[in-house]
């Protein structure tokens, strides 16, 4: 269990010093600069870094640390939902960056800009992560140093059943996160953790379930197995077209593409009431117009 605490202390150590940035750069950089590049930077290297650690784990650790899946999910629901909690708005996601692209809720440069930092993100925590490994605190990270330049594919069925496997992944991703976007993230990140866990447990075995274009590049591109090609297709064809479906069940449209509504009659925010009968009228019908007419007493 040594191994396990050492790691449990890069996450809990990667998650404090992200913050910090975080923090630091909310009081002394301008607004839409620590939005736009800052904020996206750091979430990306702190979720690359905390789930190559964990790649690591459920590599080697049930041979090597005798601990089983249980232990590796409850760490990834434990991550994720610090994540959650601590991006403060940020995606980490370039599907999730495209969405609100899509949705007019960025515009080109903006996506643009997160893109790019996102996998500036990415590749400090590969840098990061991989400066952690040489000091060879555990077995596990002397293990991993001799298998990394033997790494294989997290492909394990063929290449059109992955694209689907991680296109589903992404709806079902996607579309819980639609549904809570406007909740509040102490009650979204225990939802979307709990989503990430369960499909990671069931897709896991095929794919890796990543069903994030840039974590996904960090852990298994790089490794022997499959063709740049068919990783690109797998795991960047299948997360958008995931995307697209869920964003078009979601609302009936995709705003940035056609205003259309293909699923969805638009209401009308206003309600016409519905009228009482007033004593002492009578409504007669005549050239299929209502008209209404004065009940009197005849006089006696």
């Amino acid at each position: 269990m040594a191994g396990l605490n050492v790691s449990i202390a890069f996450f809990l150590s990667v998650v404090a010093i992200c913050e910090v940035i975080r923090q630091v750069s909310k009081r002394l950089l301008p607004l839409g600069v620590y939005r736009g590049l800052v904020r996206e930077l750091v979430s990306s290297l702190q979720l690359c870094a905390c789930c190559l650690e964990l790649r690591m784990l459920m590599e080697i650790g049930p041979w090597g640390g005798g601990f089983g899946p249980d232990v590796i999910l409850t760490l990834l629901f434990i991550t994720y939902l610090i994540h959650g909690v601590s991006f403060d708005g940020a995606s980490a996601n370039p599907t999730i960056s495209l969405q609100e692209f899509l949705v007019m809720d960025s515009s080109f440069v903006a996506t643009a800009v997160k893109l790019l930092v996102q996998f500036v993100g990415m590749e400090a925590a590969g840098i990061l992560t991989t400066h952690y490994w040489s000091w060879e605190l555990t077995d596990f990270h002397l293990i991993q140093n001799l298998m990394a330049l033997d790494c294989s594919s997290s492909i394990h069925t063929s290449l059109y059943h992955g694209i689907f496997v991680e296109g589903v992944c992404s709806f079902f991703f996607h579309l819980v996160a639609l549904k809570f976007q406007h909740s509040h993230p102490l009650y979204r990140a225990p939802v979307l953790a709990v989503i990430v866990t369960t499909l990671a447990y069931i897709a896991g075995p095929f794919t890796g379930a990543f069903f994030n274009p840039t974590l996904a590049s960090i852990i298994t591109f790089d490794c022997s197995g499959n063709i740049l090609q068919e990783y690109v297709q797998v795991y960047w064809l299948g997360p958008l077209t995931g995307m697209l479906a869920a964003l078009l069940l979601y609302q009936g449209n995709i705003p940035r593409l056609f205003q259309k509504n293909l699923f969805y009659s638009p209401k009308s925010k206003y309600r016409t009431p519905k009228g009482k009968a007033v004593p002492g009228l009578k409504q007669t019908g005549g050239n299929g117009e209502g008209q209404l007419q004065l009940r009197t007493k005849p006089w006696s």
